[in-house]
């Protein structure tokens, strides 16, 4: 099996499990489908940049600049740049799940499930 039908698999799987984890009615599957979600699209920029193995990141002054001898670092910094930013909105989104748990006492998506302190009374 190659190395470039085993990634797409990867993706596969991740983009797959990410969707329908982020259809689900609860907070928590949201946030973990969205992760995975995101998991997938960088797995995809990054496999843009051509996978090779044993090229150098920049290009060698000593060679001339050919796709054969160097990776592109264009797919690398999309993609350090988007794990940064999917970071900083899983914290965000986790703030916001439990501060609407904390206020309705459910953590459905939708708000559909009566409050907890009313189904006390």
């Amino acid at each position: 099996m190659s190395v470039e039908l085993l990634l797409a698999a990867l993706i596969g799987v991740l983009a797959g499990a990410g969707i329908w984890l982020a259809l689900r009615a609860r907070t928590f599957d949201l946030m973990l489908g969205l992760t995975l979600l995101s998991y997938a699209v960088n797995l995809f920029i990054f496999a843009m940049g051509r996978v090779r193995i044993d090229a150098a990141p920049i290009v060698d002054p000593r060679r001339a600049p050919t796709l054969a001898n160097y990776a592109d670092p264009l797919p690398q910094a999309l993609v350090l740049t988007a794990i940064v930013i999917s970071f900083a909105m899983t914290a965000l989104i986790l703030v916001i799940a439990l501060r609407a748990r904390a206020e309705t006492g459910s953590d459905h998506v939708d708000g559909s499930e009566p409050l907890a302190r009313e189904r006390k009374e």
